[in-house]
């Protein structure tokens, strides 16, 4: 199952050096059932899309929790096999799972980050708890060769 998992820069370093995102269990974003149906005329790509950029708001919750952390939202894409990922059950937040193992760096598909340009209205969306003030920057995608010259 692809999963999205919300990070910061800073976290993405340390899971580069640890090889891993962990400790379990982990908040993630995916195509859930519940996501489903809320966007029930969306294709897989969209409802992908959805599940991202749910990730990315919680990315900006965790900016607010690291004022040192470079305002820069990230979200980390893998694979997981599905035995690993239960659904958080919230209905106001219905692409919310759980991952109930670490991530293993080779389950990583890619990452999806803000470019420099997005940190003034990173930094007042993560401030204020407004995600729309950073909704009109869209995340920049980048292969996983290049996440350790990212996380730098």
């Amino acid at each position: 199952m692809r999963i999205y998992l919300p990070s910061t820069l800073p976290a993405l370093a340390a899971a580069l050096d640890e090889g891993a995102f962990a400790p379990a269990p982990l908040p993630a974003y995916g195509v859930t059932p519940a996501l489903r149906a809320r966007f029930a005329d969306g294709d897989e790509e969209e409802l992908e899309y959805e599940a991202m950029r749910a990730a990315a708001d919680a990315s900006l919750r965790l900016l607010a929790a690291d004022p040192a952390a470079r305002r820069r939202r990230v979200v980390v894409a893998a694979e997981v096999p599905e035995a690993a990922v239960e659904s958080a059950q919230d209905p106001d937040d219905p692409g919310a799972v759980t991952v109930t193992a670490p991530v293993p760096l080779k389950r990583v598909a890619s990452a999806h980050v803000d470019e420099e340009a997005a940190a003034e209205d990173v930094a007042a969306a993560a401030a204020e708890d407004d995600p729309a003030r950073a909704d009109e920057h869209e995340l920049l995608w980048y292969a996983t060769q290049e996440l350790r010259h990212l996380a730098e």
